[in-house]
Parts: C-alpha cells; sequence; structure tokens
C-alpha cells in the first residue's frame, strides 16, 4: 500500500486560507486589462476566443502561475476583486471565458457540447430526466466533476445559503490510512460507476474506476456517490459489498469534520478554481430571492489543464485519455 502523502495538496480547513496560493486579488489594472480584452471582443462568439486572442499583458502571467499551483500546491484559488455588479451578464460571461482560457482547455459538460454551464436552480422536480445537481437548489454531497480544474464564477449570489465546502482528498486518503488502512484498500480497488443522466454521448452504460489512486507516483481522487450507488442497483451489476460500502460511509464520515473542510461563499465577480484530482467540493442548499434578476447565478467551466497529473489506465472510458497533459474529460457529443 502506499505511504502518507507529504505534498502542499494536503491540508486542513481553514489553513486553506492561509496558503500563499489560495487568494488572488485583482488589481486595479488586472481588472481593465479583463475589461479592455472582453470589450475588444465583444462581436467573437465565444468559442472563437482562444488564450491568444483574449490578451491580458500583466494578469496572464499571474494566471500562468496559479495554472501551475493548482497541480502542485494547495489544488484551490479564490481570484477575488472583479466588480461583476458593474457589468452586464454578457460582458461578465465574456470576462470568466477568456480568463480560463489562460488556465487550460473548456471541455464539454453535455451530449449536447455545452462548454460554459449556467449554474442555476431550474425548478426541475426531482424525478425529471433533465434535473442533475447544477440546475436545483438542493444540497450537493462531496464530489469532482469530471476533469482537471473545475471553474466557478460568481454572477449572483442566493438570498440565503448556496455556500461551497471544499476539502482536500489527499488530507482524506492520509488520514483514513491512518485510521482504517483495510477500508483504504477498498477504495484503491475499482467501484462501479453508472453513465450519468445527461450524458447521452457515451455508449457505455456504466465504467469502474478507484476513489483513490496512484500512477507514476502522483495521487488521483475521483468521486461521486450518487453515481456508484445508480450502478451498484442494476440488476446486471453486483450489489456493493459490505466492506465497499462501509468504505465509502467512513470516507464520507471523515470528509465530515468541520475541522478538515472549509466553508466559503463567492460573492459576484469571485472566480474559483479547484483542481479535481486533490479536492472535493459540495454546495450547502439555498433560498432564492423571488426576483429573477436577483436569483442564484453562477458560470461553470470544466477544464484540461496541460500540466495534467497521469491518471490511470481504469479512467479511460470516463475521461478519454490519461496520460499527463492530454486533452481529457468531459461529456461526449451526443452524434446526430
Amino acid at each position: 500500500m502506499p505511504g502518507f502523502i507529504d505534498t502542499p495538496a494536503v491540508w486542513y480547513g481553514e489553513e486553506l486560507k492561509t496558503r500563499p496560493d489560495w487568494l488572488c486579488t485583482l488589481s486595479d489594472r488586472e481588472i481593465e486589462e479583463l475589461v479592455r480584452a472582453a470589450d475588444d471582443l465583444a462581436d467573437a462568439d465565444l468559442d472563437r476566443i482562444t488564450r491568444e486572442s483574449f490578451v491580458l499583458p500583466t494578469l496572464s502571467h499571474r494566471l500562468a502561475e496559479i495554472q501551475v499551483s493548482l497541480e502542485t500546491g494547495s489544488g484551490a484559488t479564490l481570484i477575488r476583486g472583479f466588480p461583476a455588479e458593474r457589468f452586464s451578464e454578457k460582458q461578465s460571461t465574456r470576462v470568466f471565458w477568456g480568463l480560463v482560457q489562460h488556465i487550460g482547455t473548456p471541455v464539454s459538460q453535455s451530449a449536447t457540447g455545452e462548454r460554459i454551464l449556467h449554474v442555476r436552480d431550474e425548478g426541475f422536480r426531482i424525478d425529471d430526466p433533465r434535473a442533475r445537481g447544477p440546475n436545483t437548489r438542493k444540497r450537493l454531497s462531496f464530489h469532482t466533476d469530471r476533469c482537471d480544474v473545475i471553474a466557478f464564477m460568481c454572477l449572483q449570489q442566493a438570498k440565503s445559503g448556496g455556500e461551497n465546502d471544499l476539502v482536500s482528498s489527499a488530507a482524506l486518503y492520509n488520514e483514513v490510512r491512518r485510521q482504517r488502512p483495510g477500508l483504504l484498500a477498498e477504495l484503491m480497488k475499482p467501484y462501479y460507476y453508472q453513465r450519468h443522466n445527461v450524458d447521452h454521448g457515451s455508449e457505455l452504460p456504466y465504467c469502474r474506476q478507484p476513489v483513490f489512486s496512484f500512477c507514476q507516483g502522483h495521487f488521483a481522487a475521483s468521486y461521486l456517490r450518487v453515481l456508484i450507488e445508480r450502478a451498484h442497483a442494476l440488476p446486471e451489476l453486483p450489489n456493493m459489498s459490505d466492506s465497499q460500502r462501509e468504505a465509502l460511509d467512513f470516507l464520507e464520515e471523515v470528509a465530515e469534520d468541520q475541522a478538515r473542510y472549509v466553508r466559503i461563499r463567492q460573492q459576484p465577480g469571485d472566480v474559483l478554481l479547484l483542481n479535481n484530482w486533490v479536492t472535493f467540493h459540495r454546495r450547502a442548499e439555498f433560498e432564492d430571492y423571488e426576483e429573477a434578476a436577483r436569483k442564484r447565478h453562477i458560470l461553470r467551466v470544466w477544464l484540461s489543464v496541460p500540466n495534467s497529473r497521469p491518471i490511470g489506465p481504469l479512467f479511460k472510458d470516463n475521461y478519454g485519455a490519461t496520460a499527463a497533459g492530454a486533452i481529457r474529460g468531459g461529456m461526449r457529443r451526443k452524434s446526430s
């Protein structure tokens, strides 16, 4: 069994806020650069905006540092200071889209090829097949998304609730190894995952992948329990064993310790970046304002980054590629 992880990706609760790579506050000059770049491309389709065309003479250097620290540091960065309330939704969206191009390559988040998702309560019933966590107001459990780095920009925050909890999955690995090494062994074996209900472009009804893994010395964690539960409930697949379920329960018990996770509330203009391989995240349930213009609205982009770690071969079915730096993750477009 691999040893304990001793890298900057291991942090505990509020300690994250003391890390030098956590908070990036934009200067007036950097904000001006973002606005100017967005204005210069005001008539361009988002799909045509690239890192090269979205020119940030000063800020690009800091974003390059953030790209590195997301992979080799804490795995979490909050970029603060953009005054979203002074700009239209279209302008802020363009700023966010251009900014994240300097971190990585956006990948699809649906079978229709959406590369930027509007996270807001769409009012779907829980049993509606269109319902997925991001378009409800319900509490989400700790999980990862199918990409190297996930990026969120807050346009409008909820009346109450909607906070994000972040936890170091590398720290969770260490704690499970320390307390229950037998259960850690289960978490390093593959679980079945059902195809996501909006992943209509995938021909595979399910795949297998571990929660914790190592590849060429690099740690990686990937976790979405709801898809594990759905897969193991399928009649053609084996039920979860008692030890498999106990391992997942214990992992969540460890993550629920308030000393291990940190809670943040994004403000309008805040951009949150998370490396999915070393962090888990979740969202609290929220209450919206009545007025449509004031309802909670978060933009989300899934990124494949050029400095990513290698991941094990079992991730190929879900991510498409496993080599370091490869374009990977996201959902395949459904063929017409």
